[in-house]
């Protein structure tokens, strides 16, 4: 009696430890396929991002948006600081980029955000060069404070490119490519391609939005200069 009870305890405990480990496989096997499932929706999804940018519709989209921006920047073709305009036509580009991308992408994010950091700097060196007039003995200090500063972030830059010169060539190269998208500079690898190659796509279509209004543009002005001249004669 004792042995026959022996024997159906162990059979049941093999029995549920079988039991057990077929529930192990099957809570596996279903969490494998919801990453996959998880995995080619993404694939998909980012494929679709990036053929958007192709497409001649965004394209009309971004210049619409590139037009209306660029018409509250204040342009003088007679005007000296052509830099200083070109830099404001990039900013204003980049930002209607990252409008049309409409914040999904981590670059359209970090170009918008980037945007209210700057506002914020210009506040705050208002602020300084207002408290640094009032007195001359704070705006002493002020510009003390400011070399500080400098002197600690050029460290920084220093420091960072010695520990940049140490790490293999593929790592430098992830690096430098995190540093050119925006928003991508402590990223792991796969968000940093994902990101490079939406990036790109968008660029491109930047590149030919810009070219199709330059194009307009010269021959909107050609076409005014040839109608003046029978006026003028």
């Amino acid at each position: 009696m004792m042995m026959t009870s022996s024997t159906t305890t162990t059979s049941v405990a093999a029995v549920n430890t079988n039991a057990n480990i077929n529930t192990d496989r099957t809570r596996r096997k279903k969490k494998k396929k919801s990453l996959l499932q998880q995995r080619q929706s993404k694939q998909n999804q980012n494929s679709q991002s990036h053929a958007k940018w192709k497409t001649e519709a965004q394209q009309q989209i971004y210049s619409s948006k590139l037009i209306q921006a660029l018409s509250q920047v204040n342009l003088n073709p007679s005007s000296s600081s052509a830099p200083r305009q070109g830099r404001a036509v990039r900013e204003v580009a980049d930002r209607a980029l990252a409008f049309a991308a409409k914040g999904k992408t981590r670059w359209s994010r970090a170009i918008l955000t980037n945007r209210i950091k700057l506002k914020f700097r210009k506040q705050q060196h208002k602020r300084q060069r207002l408290a640094s007039s009032s007195s001359s003995s704070s705006g002493s200090t002020v510009v003390t404070t400011a070399r500080n500063i400098r002197s600690s972030r050029k460290h920084k830059v220093s420091v960072l490119r010695l520990k940049g010169k140490g790490l293999p060539a593929v790592q430098r190269k992830v690096r430098v490519l995190g540093r050119l998208v925006p928003g991508c500079r402590k990223q792991p690898l796969p968000i940093i391609l994902e990101e490079a190659t939406d990036y790109i796509a968008a660029l491109e279509m930047q590149v030919k939005a810009m070219s199709a209004i330059a194009e307009l543009l010269s021959r909107s002005s050609s076409g005014a200069g040839s109608s003046l001249e029978p006026m003028s004669s």
